[in-house]
């Protein structure tokens, strides 16, 4: 239970910067802005397995603040190019 809450609180604060880092009139409240934050970890989670090989044996984590705000733009800028 406590693994959901602290996964909320993170997504909202990544999804929260995301979006003050890339202004623009989107029609966001809390739970938009958490998903979106939610949705960057996922991503900034797979772009840095890009980059670095995990260990054998470890299963997907999310990824750290930094590359969560990363991965929330990146979404950010797609929800923005399909409107």
């Amino acid at each position: 239970m406590l693994s959901i809450l602290w996964m909320i609180i993170v997504g909202f604060i990544a999804g929260a910067i995301a979006r003050w880092i890339m202004p623009g009139v989107d029609a966001m409240g809390f739970w938009l802005t958490t998903g979106l934050g939610i949705a960057g970890s996922f991503v900034g989670g797979l772009i840095s397995r890009v980059f670095s090989k995990p260990a054998d044996g470890s299963s997907f984590g999310p990824a750290g603040i930094i590359m969560s705000i990363v991965g929330a733009m990146i979404v950010l800028y797609v929800a923005r190019m399909m409107r």
